[in-house]
């Protein structure tokens, strides 16, 4: 067992893991932040997706190792007072989630993307968003989401 020691969601976190743990099997199975999904378990459906010191990473295939004294969020740490964050109430106004397993992915992956570029071009979006995968929706609501996201953000900025 070792130490790992990281900000996970704005608080300090110390847990003792064993040394060759993903993090998306220490947030789900030992922290019990279950908004973190796995999907393929090899970094393909972007299900996983967190975000470390404020980039997308894919939490199914991140050693949590790497994660020692670095900040980390999850989908839970975007709505902490219980108010949804801009992106996740895109979300729900455009109607970009279905069954909802991957959107955790999807929304985590847009708040990195707008943070790099606040008024991203539809092909920004296509591109950032590549690595996260639906299987129920066409993708044309989950885009149009992360438009009114970025229109959000900037019009509160």
């Amino acid at each position: 067992m070792v130490l790992l020691q990281m900000t996970l969601n704005g608080e300090p976190v110390e847990i003792e893991i064993e040394p060759g743990d993903m993090l998306a099997d220490v947030l789900r199975e030992r922290l019990g932040l279950i908004g973190t999904k796995i999907g393929c378990g090899e970094g393909e459906c972007g299900a996983c997706t967190v975000l470390i010191d404020g980039e997308s990473v894919m939490s199914c295939i991140y050693p949590a190792m790497k994660a020692q004294g670095r900040q980390v969020l999850t989908i839970e740490g975007l709505a902490p007072k219980g108010e949804l964050h801009p992106v996740q109430q895109a979300f729900v106004e455009h109607f970009a989630s279905q069954c909802g397993y991957c959107t955790p992915g999807f929304v985590m992956s847009t708040v990195a993307l707008l943070d790099k570029h606040p008024q991203p071009t539809e092909e920004q979006i296509l591109e950032d968003l590549s690595g996260n995968l639906c299987r129920c929706t066409g993708y044309y609501q989950i885009i149009e989401a992360v438009k009114s996201a970025a229109k959000k953000l900037q019009e509160s900025a």
